[in-house]
């Protein structure tokens, strides 16, 4: 498991079922397809989904949702033993099972059936799960297991961030909430007035922001991205999709909302977490959504028994025996902040693997100067180690990480936007096997030196007063 920050997830788990096949004729007694089916599977649904997607980097997660005695139940039990930490609710009835009927991919009809109704939590456990999250997502559909632990979420809510992804049948959420995140029927239905402008989103979403108490409403409007909204603001901030994809969307709007609260639990703030969100719902979508395979067949990253700290020749000579694409970046990391963590979130989303190339301290010092390192290596490799997104750290003396990376050979060597592709050392290397060197933009304003100042300033004593 990775030193993630953990996560809390609360909410209503369905459990979905896709029937694949092919329709080639039409029934002879209605004007209805014929499907042949080729494939059946079961996978959790709703906050179950969520809570997986979230739990996909080795991160801690915790799904406090409403599970009974019937085989629905049961699936979602075996489904994410493994994945996630339950804290069962009691459930009278039973789980709610959303079929779809697929053919050549495309959904031709949705079956639902089953349902019950949460029972209150049975002792503290609860609680205490939730005063240790370092972020909270509500996943409502409607089924209200939130309702029944409400009054634990609303003490919660105003000394940790709290994500509430809301559904029209559901209950409002509580005040406080770091960021609530409707989709633009859904906001469409709370706030109804017909009109589907960009103008009228931004006036639904800043309405629920008052009407919630809520710091932020990102509303959700599919291929357009995403609207963030807070009371009584007049300039909402818009998140594009990063590029358009044919993939199937069902469960990108519990990608979204985990990716949201995920970015919040490790310090993000709304904006960024609103951007990270978007830009993995997409890969989400682009990669099969809910119904891709890969999602269910392996435990999530982290709970293979290797450790975070994974020898990184040896990984990657692993993904790429498998064709799977090595992505490097290198640096300092004297003090990891915001710029560090978005570099490194974007960098890992390029390929299937990515490894941390970081100066000793020696190195450092004659790139830096006096005074620097601020925190030796053992503790900035130990923190890179911890971050989801790193899956190796590996350590060069010298000036440039050149003969280490002719060591890894990745194919993607990545950098941050503050620098110069031509002018990097390192480029000349990469083509002697065929890598690339590519820019991600970078946070501005985020630096090292910038912080390290920062620091001696405020430490630096004031002047008596007369």
């Amino acid at each position: 498991m990775s030193g993630a920050a953990p996560l809390v997830v609360v909410g209503d788990v369905l459990l979905d079922e896709d029937i694949e096949g092919v329709s080639t004729r039409l029934a002879p007694d209605a004007p209805a397809p014929v499907v042949d089916v080729t494939g059946d599977r079961l996978r959790p649904g709703g906050a179950g989904l969520a809570a997986a997607l979230a739990a996909r980097g080795g991160r801690e997660v915790v799904l406090v949702t409403a599970l009974g005695s019937d085989p629905a139940s049961d699936a979602v039990r075996r489904e994410l033993r493994g994945r996630v930490r339950l804290v069962e609710l009691p459930l009278a009835g039973t789980l709610p099972v959303k079929t779809r009927v697929l053919a050549s991919g495309r959904p031709l009809v949705r079956i639902d059936r089953g349902g019950g109704t949460p029972g209150a939590p049975e002792d503290g456990t609860v609680p205490d799960v939730l005063a240790q999250a370092h972020a909270v997502l509500v996943a409502d559909y409607g089924r209200h297991t939130a309702r029944a632990v409400r009054d634990h979420l609303a003490a919660v809510a105003h000394r940790t961030p709290v994500v509430w992804d809301p559904h029209p049948k559901g209950d409002a959420p509580v005040p406080g909430v770091r960021l609530a995140t409707p989709n633009a029927a859904e906001a469409s239905a709370l706030v109804p007035d017909g009109d589907q402008s960009l103008r009228a989103h931004a006036r639904r979403g800043a309405e629920l922001a008052e009407r919630w108490r809520a710091a932020a409403v990102g509303v959700t409007l599919g291929e357009r991205g995403v609207l963030l909204t807070r009371s009584g603001s007049t300039a909402p901030m818009l998140v594009p999709v990063p590029y358009r994809s044919g993939g199937d969307p069902c469960g990108a709007g519990d990608c979204f909302a985990s990716a949201a609260a995920a970015a919040l639990a490790d310090g993000a703030l709304p904006e960024e977490a609103v951007q990270r969100a978007v830009a993995e719902a997409a890969a989400f979508v682009a990669a099969g959504g809910a119904g891709n395979a890969a999602l269910w067949r392996d435990p999530p990253a982290g709970r293979t028994g290797r450790p975070p700290a994974a020898d990184p020749f040896a990984l990657a000579e692993e993904v790429r025996a498998r064709g799977g694409t090595v992505v490097a970046t290198g640096g300092c990391f004297d003090l990891l902040h915001a710029g560090h963590v978005g570099l490194l979130e974007s960098a890992r989303r390029i390929g299937d693997c990515l490894i941390v190339c970081v100066n000793s301290d020696a190195s450092l010092a004659r790139r830096k100067g006096p005074g620097r390192p601020l925190n030796h290596l053992a503790d900035r490799v130990r923190v890179l180690a911890a971050l989801g997104s790193v899956d190796a750290v590996a350590v060069f003396e010298e000036d440039t990480p050149v003969e280490l990376l002719s060591r890894l050979r990745p194919d993607v060597w990545v950098k941050g936007g503050d620098y110069a592709v031509d002018g990097l050392p390192e480029v000349e290397a990469l083509r002697t096997w065929g890598g690339q060197a590519v820019l991600l933009p970078y946070l501005d304003g985020r630096s090292t030196t910038t912080l390290a100042r920062r620091a001696a300033r405020a430490a630096e004593p004031r002047p008596a007063g007369p």
